[in-house]
Protein backbone atom coordinates (compact mmCIF):
# COMPACT_ATOMS: atom_id res chain seq x y z
CA UNK A 1 0.00 0.00 0.00
CA UNK A 2 2.75 2.32 0.95
CA UNK A 3 4.68 1.47 -2.22
CA UNK A 4 1.73 2.20 -4.40
CA UNK A 5 1.40 5.54 -2.71
CA UNK A 6 5.08 6.30 -3.41
CA UNK A 7 4.65 5.36 -7.05
CA UNK A 8 1.72 7.72 -7.35
CA UNK A 9 3.77 10.52 -5.86
CA UNK A 10 6.62 9.73 -8.23
CA UNK A 11 4.24 9.82 -11.18
CA UNK A 12 2.92 13.18 -10.08
CA UNK A 13 6.46 14.66 -9.91
CA UNK A 14 7.33 13.18 -13.28
CA UNK A 15 4.19 14.66 -14.80
CA UNK A 16 5.01 17.99 -13.18
CA UNK A 17 8.54 17.94 -14.55
CA UNK A 18 7.28 17.12 -18.03
CA UNK A 19 4.63 19.79 -17.87
CA UNK A 20 7.09 22.33 -16.47
CA UNK A 21 9.58 21.51 -19.21
CA UNK A 22 6.96 21.96 -21.87
CA UNK A 23 5.83 25.26 -20.31
CA UNK A 24 9.39 26.53 -20.11
CA UNK A 25 9.99 25.55 -23.73
CA UNK A 26 6.81 27.28 -24.76
CA UNK A 27 7.84 30.44 -22.89
CA UNK A 28 11.26 30.28 -24.49
CA UNK A 29 9.74 29.78 -27.93
CA UNK A 30 7.34 32.70 -27.33
CA UNK A 31 10.18 34.98 -26.25
CA UNK A 32 12.19 33.99 -29.29
CA UNK A 33 9.23 34.65 -31.54
CA UNK A 34 8.66 38.02 -29.87
CA UNK A 35 12.32 38.88 -30.28
CA UNK A 36 12.22 37.97 -33.96
CA UNK A 37 9.02 39.97 -34.40
CA UNK A 38 10.63 43.01 -32.72
CA UNK A 39 13.65 42.67 -34.94
CA UNK A 40 11.44 42.54 -38.02
CA UNK A 41 9.38 45.52 -36.83
CA UNK A 42 12.54 47.56 -36.24
CA UNK A 43 13.80 46.80 -39.76
CA UNK A 44 10.47 47.90 -41.26
CA UNK A 45 10.64 51.14 -39.24
CA UNK A 46 14.13 51.85 -40.55
CA UNK A 47 12.94 51.29 -44.09
CA UNK A 48 9.93 53.56 -43.53
CA UNK A 49 12.10 56.33 -42.08
CA UNK A 50 14.57 55.98 -44.94
CA UNK A 51 11.73 56.27 -47.48
CA UNK A 52 10.34 59.35 -45.77
CA UNK A 53 13.77 60.96 -45.67
CA UNK A 54 14.25 60.24 -49.36
CA UNK A 55 10.82 61.72 -50.16
CA UNK A 56 11.60 64.88 -48.16
CA UNK A 57 14.94 65.26 -49.94
CA UNK A 58 13.23 64.82 -53.31
CA UNK A 59 10.61 67.45 -52.45
CA UNK A 60 13.32 69.86 -51.28
CA UNK A 61 15.26 69.32 -54.51
CA UNK A 62 12.10 70.00 -56.53
CA UNK A 63 11.45 73.22 -54.57
CA UNK A 64 15.04 74.36 -55.05
CA UNK A 65 14.90 73.55 -58.75
CA UNK A 66 11.58 75.38 -59.17
CA UNK A 67 12.96 78.40 -57.30
CA UNK A 68 16.03 78.43 -59.52
CA UNK A 69 13.85 78.29 -62.65
CA UNK A 70 11.69 81.17 -61.39
CA UNK A 71 14.76 83.27 -60.53
CA UNK A 72 16.27 82.62 -63.95
CA UNK A 73 13.00 83.54 -65.66
CA UNK A 74 12.75 86.78 -63.67
CA UNK A 75 16.38 87.63 -64.47
CA UNK A 76 15.79 86.94 -68.16
CA UNK A 77 12.65 89.07 -68.27
CA UNK A 78 14.40 91.90 -66.39
CA UNK A 79 17.41 91.81 -68.67
CA UNK A 80 15.16 91.72 -71.73
CA UNK A 81 13.15 94.71 -70.46
CA UNK A 82 16.35 96.62 -69.70
CA UNK A 83 17.66 95.87 -73.17
CA UNK A 84 14.41 97.01 -74.78
CA UNK A 85 14.46 100.17 -72.67
CA UNK A 86 18.04 100.92 -73.67
CA UNK A 87 17.17 100.36 -77.32
CA UNK A 88 14.18 102.71 -76.96
CA UNK A 89 16.35 105.38 -75.31
CA UNK A 90 19.01 104.96 -77.98
CA UNK A 91 16.41 105.33 -80.74
CA UNK A 92 15.04 108.48 -79.10
CA UNK A 93 18.53 109.94 -78.74
CA UNK A 94 19.27 109.13 -82.37
CA UNK A 95 16.07 110.81 -83.53
CA UNK A 96 16.74 113.82 -81.32
CA UNK A 97 20.28 114.08 -82.66
CA UNK A 98 19.02 113.95 -86.24
CA UNK A 99 16.33 116.52 -85.37
CA UNK A 100 18.94 118.82 -83.84
CA UNK A 101 21.10 118.53 -86.96
CA UNK A 102 18.13 119.36 -89.16
CA UNK A 103 17.11 122.28 -86.95
CA UNK A 104 20.64 123.60 -86.86
CA UNK A 105 20.94 123.48 -90.63
CA UNK A 106 17.47 124.97 -91.04
CA UNK A 107 18.30 127.77 -88.63
CA UNK A 108 21.55 128.63 -90.40
CA UNK A 109 19.83 128.63 -93.77
CA UNK A 110 17.03 130.81 -92.44
CA UNK A 111 19.44 133.32 -90.89
CA UNK A 112 21.32 133.48 -94.18
CA UNK A 113 18.00 134.05 -95.99
CA UNK A 114 17.18 137.23 -94.08
CA UNK A 115 15.38 135.88 -91.02
CA UNK A 116 16.02 137.27 -87.52
CA UNK A 117 16.07 135.16 -84.37
CA UNK A 118 14.31 136.23 -81.14
CA UNK A 119 13.10 134.11 -78.18
CA UNK A 120 12.78 130.75 -79.95
CA UNK A 121 11.23 132.24 -83.08
CA UNK A 122 12.46 133.42 -86.46
CA UNK A 123 11.09 136.64 -87.98
CA UNK A 124 11.13 137.78 -91.57
CA UNK A 125 10.56 141.47 -92.38
CA UNK A 126 9.71 141.79 -96.06
CA UNK A 127 11.03 144.52 -98.32
CA UNK A 128 8.21 144.31 -100.86
CA UNK A 129 4.46 144.78 -100.63
CA UNK A 130 1.54 142.34 -100.98
CA UNK A 131 -2.07 142.05 -99.82
CA UNK A 132 -2.73 140.49 -96.42
CA UNK A 133 -3.75 137.11 -97.92
CA UNK A 134 -0.81 137.06 -100.35
CA UNK A 135 1.55 137.93 -97.51
CA UNK A 136 0.20 135.07 -95.46
CA UNK A 137 0.63 132.64 -98.37
CA UNK A 138 4.27 133.73 -98.65
CA UNK A 139 4.83 132.98 -94.95
CA UNK A 140 3.02 129.64 -94.99
CA UNK A 141 4.98 128.46 -98.01
CA UNK A 142 8.08 128.79 -95.79
CA UNK A 143 6.71 126.94 -92.77
CA UNK A 144 5.74 130.15 -90.98
CA UNK A 145 2.73 132.49 -90.70
CA UNK A 146 2.06 136.17 -90.24
CA UNK A 147 3.43 137.34 -86.91
CA UNK A 148 1.42 136.87 -83.69
CA UNK A 149 2.39 139.40 -81.03
CA UNK A 150 1.82 137.81 -77.64
CA UNK A 151 3.28 140.34 -75.20
CA UNK A 152 4.92 143.70 -74.75
CA UNK A 153 8.46 142.34 -75.12
CA UNK A 154 7.68 140.87 -78.51
CA UNK A 155 5.95 144.09 -79.55
CA UNK A 156 9.03 146.06 -78.51
CA UNK A 157 11.23 143.73 -80.58
CA UNK A 158 9.00 144.11 -83.66
CA UNK A 159 8.89 147.90 -83.29
CA UNK A 160 12.67 148.05 -82.90
CA UNK A 161 13.29 146.10 -86.11
CA UNK A 162 10.53 147.61 -88.27
CA UNK A 163 10.85 151.21 -87.10
CA UNK A 164 8.22 153.43 -88.68
CA UNK A 165 7.62 151.14 -91.67
CA UNK A 166 4.06 149.79 -91.93
CA UNK A 167 3.77 145.96 -91.87
CA UNK A 168 0.95 143.43 -91.99
CA UNK A 169 0.58 141.34 -88.82
CA UNK A 170 -1.35 138.12 -88.38
CA UNK A 171 -4.58 139.73 -87.17
CA UNK A 172 -7.90 139.97 -89.03
CA UNK A 173 -11.59 140.36 -88.37
CA UNK A 174 -13.47 137.04 -88.20
CA UNK A 175 -17.23 137.11 -87.57
CA UNK A 176 -17.01 140.50 -85.90
CA UNK A 177 -14.07 139.55 -83.65
CA UNK A 178 -10.36 140.26 -84.00
CA UNK A 179 -8.47 136.98 -84.17
CA UNK A 180 -4.89 135.97 -84.74
CA UNK A 181 -4.00 133.49 -87.48
CA UNK A 182 -3.86 130.66 -84.91
CA UNK A 183 -7.51 131.26 -83.98
CA UNK A 184 -6.89 132.98 -80.64
CA UNK A 185 -8.67 136.26 -79.90
CA UNK A 186 -6.93 139.60 -79.49
CA UNK A 187 -5.87 140.53 -75.98
CA UNK A 188 -7.81 143.52 -74.68
CA UNK A 189 -4.54 145.30 -73.84
CA UNK A 190 -3.92 145.88 -77.58
CA UNK A 191 -6.02 148.60 -79.26
CA UNK A 192 -6.91 148.88 -82.94
CA UNK A 193 -7.73 152.10 -84.79
CA UNK A 194 -10.47 151.62 -87.39
CA UNK A 195 -9.36 153.33 -90.60
CA UNK A 196 -11.34 151.19 -93.06
CA UNK A 197 -13.69 154.14 -93.80
CA UNK A 198 -16.79 151.97 -93.91
CA UNK A 199 -15.20 149.23 -96.01
CA UNK A 200 -17.56 146.23 -96.07
CA UNK A 201 -15.07 143.53 -97.02
CA UNK A 202 -12.57 141.66 -94.87
CA UNK A 203 -10.60 143.89 -92.54
CA UNK A 204 -7.01 143.14 -91.54
CA UNK A 205 -4.52 144.84 -89.25
CA UNK A 206 -1.20 146.44 -90.03
CA UNK A 207 1.02 148.29 -87.63
CA UNK A 208 3.32 151.21 -87.63
CA UNK A 209 5.52 152.30 -84.76
CA UNK A 210 2.68 153.79 -82.67
CA UNK A 211 -0.62 152.32 -83.87
CA UNK A 212 -2.42 149.27 -85.18
CA UNK A 213 -4.77 150.08 -88.06
CA UNK A 214 -7.78 148.21 -89.40
CA UNK A 215 -7.78 148.44 -93.20
CA UNK A 216 -8.96 146.44 -96.19
CA UNK A 217 -7.11 143.16 -96.53
CA UNK A 218 -6.65 143.97 -100.22
CA UNK A 219 -4.37 146.92 -99.45
CA UNK A 220 -0.71 146.51 -100.34
CA UNK A 221 1.82 146.53 -97.53
CA UNK A 222 4.97 144.88 -96.31
CA UNK A 223 4.55 141.96 -93.88
CA UNK A 224 6.22 140.14 -91.01
CA UNK A 225 6.47 136.35 -90.92
CA UNK A 226 7.06 134.37 -87.73
CA UNK A 227 8.34 130.79 -87.47
CA UNK A 228 8.37 129.09 -84.08
CA UNK A 229 11.41 126.84 -83.54
CA UNK A 230 12.91 124.83 -80.67
CA UNK A 231 10.07 125.45 -78.20
CA UNK A 232 11.67 123.28 -75.50
CA UNK A 233 15.40 123.71 -76.07
CA UNK A 234 17.92 126.49 -75.71
CA UNK A 235 19.07 127.79 -79.06
CA UNK A 236 22.66 128.20 -77.84
CA UNK A 237 23.01 124.39 -77.63
CA UNK A 238 23.03 124.24 -81.42
CA UNK A 239 26.32 126.10 -81.81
Amino acid sequence: MYREHEKSIDNIYENYDVTRGKFEREITDCNATRTQSSELTGADGVKTRSFRAAAVCLILMCVILLTAVIVLCVMFITKNNERNQLMFINDNLTRERDQLKWEKNDLHMSLMDGWTYYQSSLYYFSSEGKSWNESRIYCRDRGADLVIINNGNELEFVNKISGKVVFWIGLSEVEGRWKWVDGSELNSSFKIVDSSSGYKGQNCVRRDYSWWYSVSCDDISRWICEKNILPTRNITHLF
